[in-house]
């Protein structure tokens, strides 16, 4: 995850409250998924963005999970996502996002 978007992250858990934010991401690889995961919930673990040691917690799912799929109008996901959604490891992705959802996030 980019400085930019930690930097957004970490202020919108700020105003609105970490509760109150989840974090959807649509990463191809199921490793780069759990980094950018890792960040909002325990923090950058490059030692190199706004949320170095900012412990978050934030809920995170990548748009590829069924949490996140059932909630997105089907003809909107056929359009958008799902020809990537093809040639993912979706199974690698969630997975990864499950193994960081249930050591770090919070919410």
């Amino acid at each position: 995850m980019d400085l930019e978007n930690q930097k957004r992250v970490k202020e919108l858990a700020e105003k609105y409250g970490p509760e109150n934010i989840v974090v959807i991401l649509g990463a191809a690889e199921g490793e780069a998924a759990g980094l950018a995961a890792e960040t909002v919930t325990a923090g950058d673990p490059t030692f190199a963005g706004p949320l170095t040691g900012v412990q978050l917690g934030l809920s995170v799912y990548h748009v590829c999970e069924e949490a996140i799929k059932s909630e997105i109008p089907e003809d909107v996901y056929d359009e958008q996502i799902s020809m990537m959604e093809m040639v993912l490891d979706v199974d690698d992705i969630v997975n990864e996002m499950t193994a960081i959802r249930d050591e770090h996030s919070k919410y």
